[in-house]
C-alpha cells in the first residue's frame, strides 16, 4: 500500500499498539495504506470507522511475525513514558507503577534507572515490582521460587527502590498465568481502586502479554474484554508504541468475597475434574513452561448478542482483498457508556524502554525469534578441561584458559540456539569460517551479514569453585543467555568470555540458578556433553487425583 501525505492524522489509536492511525508516512508508527485508511474512514461514521482497526505493523506482527523497521528512537520511547507519568494526579492520588522485568535479565539494566525516570516530580503513590517469565526457568532445588523472589527484592534494594514507595515484589508468568491470580489479589487488597496503574518495563519484558492477561482477569471491569482490544504481542522489542488502557474494576467487599469463593472452589479441583478442553489447554501451556496457572473470571456479563471478535483481517490491512462488511462491523462494535468510565481508574500499558548495550538491538527479526526463549528452557551441561572453548551460537564464547581440574559449564538459553564445543587452537578458525552459517546459526546471512556484525570482544574472568553441585557464578552473555560455571571447591579458574562489541557481559554472583548443573542426564560417551533432562511442569492450585 502507498502513503498519502495530504491526509491528516486520524486522532484514533491503533488497538494493537496504541499509535495514532495515519496514512501519511509508512515509516512512522500507526501507518495504514492510504487505500485501506480511506475505506475505513470515509464511511458514514467518518474517522469512527477506524475504531478497532490495527496498523500495518501490528497486522504483520500478528499474522506473519514480521516487524517493520520504524523511525522511533529510544528517546521517543522514554518521552512518551515520562510524559504519561508526569500527568497531574487523577482522583487526588498518584498512580501505582507496576514495573515488569524479565527474570532472565537479572540484574535488570533499567532497574537502577527507574528512580531517575520517575524523578521527584512524578506523583507516584506506590511501586510494585514483578518478575516475569518464571515459567521458562527450571526448578534447580526445593524452594527455588523463594530464592528467586529474594534475589528480585535484593536487586530492588540495590537500585535504591525500598521503603514506603515499594509495595511488594512478585513472581509471575504472564504467558502461562502462573502467579497471576495472586498478583490480582495483591493489587485489589493493597491498591483497591485508588488510582490509575501504569505498566512499565524494558522492551520485551512481557508488558503487553501481562496487559492482555489482566484484561481477561478480575482486575478489569466485566465488560472490558468485549470493548477493549488486546495489545499486539510479538517477540520484536518495542511492540507497544503508545498508551493502551482498560478500566479497573472497583473491588468492593461483596466482589472480593465472591472472588475468594471462586478461588477456594477452584483450589479443590483435581485434574480428573477438568473438562477435555481445559486439559488440552493446560497440556498446551505445560509444553511451553515449567509453571502454569489458570486465570478465571468471577464477574462476567451475560451476553445477549453475538460476540464481535477482534479480527485484524477484517478491520484493517489486508494483502489481497478489502475488508468485508466493515461498516456493519463497526456499527456493532461495543463501546463503554459515559457512566461506566466517567470516574474510572485505568490500567495503562506503556511503550517498552529500549535497553542499551543489548545484543537484540543488533539482530534481525528472524534472529530475534531464535534468541528469545518462548518455551521452557532445557539446560545443557558440558564438562570442559582447560584449553576448551564453548560457543553459544556466534553471539557468545567462553574459553577455559587455566585450571587444575575439569569444570562444568551449564548453558541457560533459548533451546533453538546451538552450543558448540571447540579447542583454543581451532576456536578462532571455527568462528571465522562458520559464523553466519547454519553451524552457529545466529547471526544468519553468511559473509555479508558478518561484515556488518560487530566483532566479539573479550573479558577475562577469575572464579573460585565452591563445590561440584553448586555453581560459583553465571557468565551472562548480554540477552543471548548465560553459562553457569560449577567447579571443585577452592579450585581457581581463569576464563575469557566474549560478546559482540557494544553489548554487555555480566558476571552474576551469586548465580540465579546455583544448582542448575544437577539437572542433567548421563554423560554422552566420547563427548563433553551430558544428556539433557527436562523437569516436569507444575500447575498452580490443581490437585492430582488420588492425592490429598
Amino acid at each position: 500500500g502507498r502513503p498519502d501525505p495530504s491526509v491528516p492524522p486520524s486522532g484514533v489509536s491503533c488497538s494493537g499498539c496504541g499509535a495514532e492511525l495515519q496514512c501519511r508516512d509508512s515509516a512512522a508508527p500507526g501507518f495504514l495504506p492510504a487505500e485501506k485508511y480511506r475505506s475505513l474512514s470515509e464511511g458514514p461514521g467518518g474517522a469512527a470507522g477506524l475504531r478497532g482497526a490495527v496498523c500495518q505493523r501490528c497486522w504483520l506482527l500478528a499474522h506473519y511475525g514480521r516487524a517493520l523497521r520504524l523511525q522511533l528512537p529510544p528517546e521517543q520511547h522514554r518521552l512518551v513514558v515520562s510524559a504519561a507519568l508526569r500527568r497531574p494526579p487523577r482522583h487526588g492520588r498518584g498512580p501505582l507503577l507496576l514495573y515488569l522485568l524479565d527474570l532472565l535479565e537479572l540484574p535488570d539494566p533499567l532497574l537502577p534507572q527507574l528512580p531517575a525516570l520517575l524523578g521527584p516530580d512524578v506523583p507516584a503513590a506506590g511501586l510494585l515490582v514483578v518478575g516475569n517469565k518464571v515459567d521458562l526457568l527450571p526448578a534447580d532445588s526445593p524452594g527455588h521460587l523463594g530464592r528467586l523472589r529474594r534475589r528480585l527484592a535484593a536487586a530492588c534494594a540495590q537500585a535504591g527502590l525500598h521503603g514506603a514507595p515499594l509495595v511488594d515484589v512478585r513472581l509471575v508468568s504472564a504467558k502461562t498465568g502462573f502467579g497471576m491470580e495472586g498478583l490480582v489479589s495483591r493489587l485489589q487488597r493493597s491498591w483497591k481502586c485508588a488510582g490509575d496503574v501504569y505498566l512499565l518495563g524494558a522492551t520485551n519484558s512481557g508488558k503487553s502479554t501481562l496487559f492482555n492477561t489482566l484484561l481477561r482477569s478480575d482486575f478489569c471491569k466485566s465488560r472490558a474484554p468485549d470493548v477493549v482490544d488486546r495489545a499486539t504481542v510479538s517477540p520484536w522489542p518495542g511492540t507497544t508504541l503508545n498508551l493502551l488502557k482498560f478500566p479497573i474494576i472497583n473491588p468492593t467487599c461483596e466482589r472480593i468475597f465472591r472472588r475468594q469463593e471462586r478461588l477456594k472452589e477452584e483450589a479443590t479441583k483435581t485434574d480428573d475434574q477438568l473438562s477435555s478442553e481445559e486439559k488440552k489447554y493446560l497440556n498446551h501451556l505445560k509444553k511451553q513452561g515449567y509453571f502454569v496457572g489458570e486465570i478465571g473470571r468471577t464477574f462476567q456479563r451475560q451476553k445477549s448478542s453475538t460476540v464481535i471478535d477482534f479480527d485484524p483481517d477484517m478491520l484493517s490491512y489486508s494483502i489481497d482483498e478489502d475488508p468485508r462488511d466493515s461498516s456493519r462491523k463497526c456499527e456493532e462494535r461495543e463501546e463503554f457508556t459515559y457512566n461506566e468510565v466517567k470516574d474510572a481508574r485505568w490500567c495503562f500499558d506503556t511503550p517498552g524502554i529500549v535497553k542499551e548495550n543489548c545484543v537484540l538491538n543488533l539482530l534481525t527479526e528472524k534472529e530475534v525469534k531464535l534468541v528469545l526463549p518462548t518455551h521452557a528452557i532445557v539446560p545443557r551441561t558440558f564438562i570442559l578441561k582447560p584449553g576448551m572453548v564453548l560457543f553459544l551460537a556466534a553471539l557468545g564464547r567462553v574459553d577455559y584458559l587455566e585450571g587444575e581440574k575439569p569444570a562444568w559449564f551449564s548453558v541457560v538459553a533459548s533451546n533453538l540456539l546451538p552450543v558448540r564445543i571447540a579447542t583454543l587452537s581451532n576456536a578462532d578458525t571455527i568462528y571465522e569460517e562458520r559464523a553466519g552459517q547454519e553451524f552457529l546459526k545466529v547471526p544468519m546471512g553468511g559473509e555479508e551479514r558478518m561484515k556488518e556484525f560487530p566483532p566479539l570482544v573479550p573479558q577475562d574472568i577469575t572464579l573460585k569453585g565452591i563445590g561440584t553441585r553448586e555453581a560459583v557464578a553465571d557468565i551472562k552473555l548480554s540477552s543471548a543467555g548465560w553459562v553457569a560455571v560449577t567447579a571443585h571447591a577452592e579450585e581457581s579458574l581463569r576464563l575469557r568470555a566474549y560478546t559482540p562489541e557494544g553489548t554487555a557481559l555480566v558476571v552474576r554472583d551469586p548465580p540465579l540458578l546455583p544448582y542448575i548443573s544437577t539437572i542433567r542426564g548421563a554423560r554422552i560417551a566420547g563427548t563433553a556433553a551430558y544428556r539433557t533432562k527436562k523437569p516436569s511442569s507444575l500447575v498452580e492450585n490443581l490437585k492430582t487425583a488420588g492425592k490429598r
